[in-house]
């Protein structure tokens, strides 16, 4: 690819908005991450459209995230371009008891503006951080509910710069997976049905939630959240706690005192860091348990 081209024709899609070799650890909650190739933050659906199209008719690489949290980026970078939804596209409207909200939203902002309009049902997000794309490419839950089950419709982009919508069932919503982990369309805008409820009782439960979280969890550094999926039948941090994790740590990178399914950046650790840790784990938990730990992270910059 020949960057400097590729760098001029982007600009001229997304008005001025991208840059060559941003730091990754900017854009990720672990704070780790080598340099994009190209880095571009869409300021709307349209330019979007245009970047997703030019990437994809000159078949350049193109990878797209929200804010990063779920994300262990290599130290080496990641190749192409990385499109960012973030607060350009960030939109928050309402139908009645419909609200539609862009990809680029953060999760905890559409909570509020649910609780604010007197709309329950993101109560269980309290303290889950992220986009609302990135929270239904995952079908973000907590508390024995997700996100899935409020969505009606998701407006989809596809590489070639088309949209169109799926249905709540074309989505095909289950622990921490949907449709489009398997495909390459990229979510613009979603519509979730909510219920009318008192605003002093989805603070109430808010608050509740979000105190459980506070004490279970190692909010004070930076993490990427559970970094397994739990097995069925059980959990990944029992299993980890048991083969003898909390506080093992690998350079910088640390399994969390507090959760064994959370590691943590101590300061400067390294996507190396995390990737031993995690095969460590791995390891011990198989020669355990003879369960295989499933990422519950995704994995950008690395060799398959």
């Amino acid at each position: 690819m020949n960057v400097p081209s590729v760098f001029h024709e982007l600009n001229s899609l997304a008005q001025g908005r991208v840059r060559i070799g941003e730091p990754m650890r900017k854009h990720t909650s672990w704070r780790i991450g080598g340099p994009a190739e190209l880095f571009v933050e869409p300021g709307d659906s349209g330019e979007l459209e245009r970047v997703t199209a030019f990437a994809n008719n000159n078949k350049i690489p193109m990878v797209v995230i929200g804010a990063g949290s779920n994300l262990l980026v290599s130290d080496a970078g990641i190749n192409g371009i990385v499109v960012k939804l973030g607060r350009l596209m960030s939109g928050i409207s309402f139908s009645g008891n419909e609200i539609i909200a862009e990809a680029g939203a953060r999760l905890a902002d559409v909570a509020m503006a649910a609780k604010n309009a007197g709309l329950g049902g993101f109560e269980f997000a309290a303290g889950i951080p992220g986009t609302i794309g990135g929270a239904v490419v995952m079908n973000a839950g907590a508390n024995g509910t997700n996100i899935g089950c409020l969505v009606k419709e998701v407006l989809l982009l596809d590489r070639a710069g088309n949209t169109f919508i799926k249905s709540k069932e074309d989505m095909k919503f289950g622990y921490r997976k949907s449709v489009l982990q398997c495909i390459s369309d990229v979510a613009v805008a979603v519509t979730f049905i909510c219920n009318q409820k008192d605003r002093t009782s989805i603070q109430t439960e808010t608050d509740k939630h979000f105190s459980a979280r506070k004490r279970s969890q190692p909010l004070g550094y930076p993490n990427a959240g559970s970094v397994f999926r739990n097995p069925p039948g059980d959990s990944a941090g029992r299993m980890i706690d048991v083969a003898g994790f909390k506080g093992y740590k690998v350079g910088d990178a640390q399994v969390s005192t507090i959760h064994a399914n959370f590691i943590i950046n101590l300061g400067n650790a390294t996507a190396e860091d995390v990737m031993a840790l995690i095969t460590q784990i791995k390891t011990e938990v198989f020669s355990r348990f003879g369960v295989v730990l499933q990422p519950e992270i995704k994995f950008l910059g690395f060799l398959e």
